[in-house]
């Protein structure tokens, strides 16, 4: 090829470059018989704090409201959460758990003294869902609770009481007391919070002062038949690892079951947070790159427990986590209601798949919140209810609940904003009891597709079962009372596999699962 030849050849590839990228190609590899960890379903855990519209209106509307509900409790939330089989559910807070006191959310209702929620909008509350609508509605939706007690302005006996109000059979003034309040037989409860955010509204704490509490109020967290206690401390704020390490240093391995962790996905600063629906796309690469901040954290956060705990029996709990915006303007700014879009059903896959790479020490995690707050999975205004496009990823995710995490390799491009870049691809895979394997592939970028090739090794997988796509028209797409349906997941088409080699045409901003046996 002379000179001349050669730089036209040069020009029409530039010009055709922009064409040919459109479509961008990627390489992964599944390991599908060398899986060791398992997924712990309880990394799909709900939250549920008496915050603004969660608890009442959006769970609670009594047994007497004209919208139907079963002890109270509303039956369309409740047949939603069943679909994603929601595995635990955190309450009664957040903040509001150091400021809450059980026994006034006991016995007849009418006669519950009233309290004013001091960390969240100054409404004052009737107690009128406490600790047997809590469990009841555990018991309806056949999931965990986690009841997080009260050390930042209770007692060590008031706590005391309350797990031997729950727990125990034999006969005693709290075991009498519960069957005086309706319930004959204990509920049983496993995970137990022992405070929440002690570094902060929990009674701003030195990380050294709450392990001197904490080793004294969980003395008095009794295991009374055969209901055992899984006990959590409250654990670091995003970075703070000298509060990880005080505590590994200064609680008894045998004292704890799991340390908690908290950390927000904020786009801007806390001050100015940013809107949950108007954002431009370097905002956007913005939310996603602080998402994956969360994989850091772990590891670094995991390092330090490695030290003094090498078995990995300490579980590490991120019991909150999720987007955190601007509230809708003209609500109520203690109320923490927010729109959610497609751009957060893209931050809760990227988000579950670091939670999936290090199952070996996250055994749990739950999303704030469930109804009405903060990343919600579910929305209610009056008698009507929507779910959100982040429900819609969780109901996708539900297939790699306590299946076998499958090692991979992803070789992919990046997707780049403001001189800063990620990879435009994240995948998780397992294998579930059955056999059946599935593969998640989340494109954050938002303008062009992936044609993915996989190779599934160490599999007899014969075919293709299911596939499932979610994805919307923009990256601000959300759905609405007056449009439920915007986002929602659908049958997809753009998957092929034979004889070990999966090809998966991945459209930009989507989410993708696909089924293998």
């Amino acid at each position: 090829m002379n000179a001349r030849k050669f730089s036209w050849a040069l020009l029409l590839l530039a010009i055709a470059a922009p064409f040919l990228s459109a479509q961008e190609r990627a390489k992964l590899t599944v390991n599908a018989d060398q899986g060791t960890v398992t997924i712990s379903r309880h990394i799909y855990g709900q939250f549920s704090e008496h915050l603004g519209h969660c608890i009442y209106g959006g769970l609670w509307v009594g047994e007497d409201s004209d919208i139907p509900n079963t002890n109270g409790v509303r039956n369309d939330v409740i047949a939603a959460l069943k679909k994603i089989k929601i595995p635990n559910l955190r309450w009664p807070g957040g903040c509001f758990a150091d400021e809450y006191h059980w026994m006034d959310g006991i016995g007849p209702r009418e006669q519950r003294p009233k309290m004013v929620n001091t960390h969240w909008g100054g409404v004052t509350e009737d107690n009128s869902f406490g600790t047997h609508e809590f469990l009841n509605l555990c018991e309806v939706l056949e999931t965990e609770p986690y009841i997080c007690g009260n050390l930042g302005s209770g007692t060590v006996e008031e706590m005391s009481k309350w797990v031997e109000y729950i727990t125990f059979d034999g006969e005693s003034p709290m075991a009498n007391l519960r069957r005086q309040n309706g319930r004959e037989q204990p509920w049983k409860v496993k995970f137990w919070g022992v405070g929440n955010e002690n570094w902060g509204c929990g009674g701003n704490m030195s990380p050294a002062g709450y392990a001197e509490n904490y080793r004294r109020y969980a003395t008095y967290c009794r295991n009374y038949g055969t209901n055992q206690l899984f006990k959590i401390a409250g654990g670091p704020s995003e970075g703070d690892y000298k509060w990880m390490r005080t505590l590994m240093e200064n609680i008894p391995l045998h004292a704890m079951n799991g340390i908690s962790l908290h950390y927000y996905t904020v786009p801007n600063t806390w001050d100015k947070k940013g809107s949950a629906t108007l954002f431009d796309d370097n905002e956007y690469f913005r939310t996603l790159e602080k998402a994956a901040h969360m994989e850091e954290l772990i590891e670094r956060h995991s390092s330090i427990m490695d030290q003094y705990d090498p078995e990995k029996r300490l579980g590490l709990i991120v019991d909150e986590w999720g987007a955190w915006y601007d509230v809708e303007p003209g609500t109520n700014p203690g109320f923490l209601f927010q729109q959610n879009t497609l751009r957060d059903a893209l931050l809760a896959g990227l988000t579950l798949n670091i939670f999936h790479r290090h199952a070996d020490r996250v055994k749990m995690a739950n999303i704030a919140q469930m109804v009405n707050v903060l990343q919600a999975m579910i929305f209610t205004q009056d008698e009507k209810m929507i779910v959100t496009p982040t429900y819609h990823l969780f109901d996708m995710y539900k297939v790699h609940q306590d299946a076998t995490l499958l090692p991979l390799t992803l070789d992919c491009v990046n997707y780049e904003r403001e001189g800063r870049s990620l990879p435009a691809i994240s995948a998780t895979a397992s294998k579930d009891a059955s056999g059946a394997i599935h593969i998640t592939l989340v494109n954050i970028d938002p303008t062009r597709s992936m044609e993915v090739a996989c190779d599934v090794r160490g599999t007899n997988a014969q075919k293709l079962t299911d596939a499932q796509v979610l994805t919307g028209e923009t990256l601000r797409a959300c759905n609405t009372f007056e449009k439920p349906n915007t986002v929602q997941l659908a049958a997809f088409k753009g998957a092929s596999y034979k004889a070990g080699q999966l090809t998966v045409k991945l459209p930009a901003k989507s989410i993708v699962t696909v089924e293998i046996k």
